[in-house]
């Protein structure tokens, strides 16, 4: 916990301090002296504890420029302690404990008002490289004193980081701080798209392509509403075995479907097509599977991953006019300083005891080219990264 006497010495100062550089797409982080800016009105610079690793982490990674942005800090799953806030930041205060979130809540604009939509029509769901406000970067190396680039609003990839207000929210003091980092994106986005978007009532039938972290949330909120079969589709048959623990009941790998196609499979399962389907990957080719999958007259499909390839969806319009439909889902649909809390208040009340199982390692700062490994060898859920743990 940042002390009094360590705000008072940094507030209003840069910060020197360790950070995790992305400086070429697909290799290794490099730990590197960064200096950090003191935030500017409307932001908060915070002390990062611990963050974790999200898939859209590793996509960004990926990215060459010139869409990568290089070097850049990565990293949005974090919670953190207030270090400092600028003028007009009214909500938090040094000492508080936050969740920074890549998506925007101004809680001002039509849409942050609004019961029917998440995304800011303000400050948008934008992915800079910079602050949303000024477009100006609050890293700099102590290398070469050049500008190192932000990436999804947060940057937890450090040590500090400097967030735009709208992207920081409070949390209880008593959650603790690996079950709160879960909440910023993956887990928030699979029980939301189930209770929100898809809105999972008793007695109906799921289908989850893709049972990642995401995933697993999903069939985590769908069980939680009484779905009485969750169905999850995936190339890694241990991913049945570890699905049964957060909620699902029947599995599909899609190599061992023999002639028939997934959705075939699915609709023999489901008496005629699925009430709602997940889609968790990001690949235009489930999109349409999944899509497939689902009950004509009423069947929903949910898409949940980022389609990264450049890849059209093509759907039949006669299935739409058949009653079937297809919505996006960002942060399932969830409002960030609203609905982060509630999901914090389900596991202190003991209503969402699951969160503890989507850790499956832990490793030190240093160490965090590690948990890349486990998550591109498929062998992690989320693996928490401690900022001043110190592997012996």
């Amino acid at each position: 916990m940042e002390s009094k006497s360590s705000i008072e010495q940094h507030a209003g100062k840069s910060i020197r301090c360790k950070a995790a550089i992305c400086r070429n797409a697909s290799e290794p982080l490099v730990i590197e002296e960064i200096e950090v800016d003191p935030p500017k009105a409307w932001e908060v610079r915070i002390k990062i504890l611990c963050t974790s690793l999200c898939h859209s982490d590793i996509t960004f990674w990926k990215m060459k420029s010139p869409i990568g942005f290089f070097p850049r800090i990565l990293g949005h799953e974090a919670v953190g302690v207030v270090e400092s806030v600028g003028e007009n930041v009214e909500e938090v205060k040094e000492g508080d404990i936050v969740v920074p979130v890549f998506l925007s809540n101004c809680g001002e604009c039509k849409d942050c008002k609004s019961s029917k939509s998440n995304c800011c029509s303000i400050f948008k769901n934008r992915t800079t490289k910079d602050m949303p406000r000024d477009g100006s970067s609050r890293f700099r190396s102590m290398i070469n004193g050049e500008a190192i680039y932000h990436c999804l609003n947060v940057s937890s990839f450090s040590e500090y980081t400097v967030v735009d207000v709208t992207h920081v929210v409070k949390i209880t003091d008593d959650l603790p701080v690996d079950k709160a980092c879960l909440l910023s994106c993956g887990v928030s986005t699979g029980l939301g798209a189930a209770w929100k978007v898809a809105d999972v009532e008793q007695g109906s039938t799921v289908a989850i392509f893709g049972l990642g972290a995401v995933g697993l949330a999903v069939a985590v909120g769908a069980r939680e509403r009484g779905a009485s079969k969750i169905i999850g589709v995936d190339l890694n048959p241990q991913k049945f075995e570890i699905g049964k623990q957060f909620g699902v009941t029947d599995f599909v790998n899609p190599t061992t479907c023999g002639d028939k196609t997934v959705s075939e499979v699915i609709k023999e399962m489901t008496d005629g097509g699925a009430d709602y389907c997940f889609e968790c990957i990001g690949l235009a080719s489930l999109m349409n599977d999944a899509f497939s999958s689902s009950r004509e007259g009423w069947g929903k499909t949910i898409i949940l991953g980022v389609e990264m390839h450049g890849s059209a969806l093509a759907v039949n319009p006669y299935q739409i006019q058949r009653g079937r439909s297809i919505t996006g889902s960002l942060f399932g649909g969830f409002k960030p300083k609203s609905d982060i809390p509630l999901i914090a208040k389900k596991y202190l009340d003991n209503e969402l005891f699951i969160l503890d199982d989507f850790i499956t390692h832990e490793v030190s700062f240093q160490d965090i080219n590690k948990a890349f490994q486990y998550l591109l060898e498929g062998e992690s859920l989320r693996c928490i990264i401690w900022m001043d743990r110190r592997d012996t």
